[in-house]
């Protein structure tokens, strides 16, 4: 395994376990893909610092528990947005003939 690889797994480890924050926000902040951060927490990281993993294994199975809950936060603000924005439209005035 490549130095950098290693290095970015250590980095990436310490930080969600600072932040807490989700594969997705890391990836952004990383540049990385969702599929890369996944593949270093979950493959890379026991294999260089098995302490670490395992706090960050805790905190990835958190993140599983509660996805659907944020999923359903997420449409529940999404639709809210979208009968806000219904509402505040006139509406449309009759074509004559």
């Amino acid at each position: 395994m490549h130095d950098y690889i290693k290095e970015r797994t250590i980095r990436i480890g310490k930080y969600i376990v600072e932040t807490r924050k989700t594969v997705r926000v890391i990836a952004k902040e990383f540049g990385v893909s969702k599929s890369t951060v996944h593949k270093d927490l979950t493959e890379r990281l026991p294999e260089i610092n098995p302490d670490l993993a395992n706090e960050v294994k805790s905190i990835l199975d958190h993140h599983k528990a509660i996805r659907h809950l944020r999923g359903g936060e997420a449409t529940k603000l999404k639709y809210s947005l979208n009968t806000s924005v219904n509402e505040t439209e006139t509406p449309a005035e009759p074509v004559s003939q």
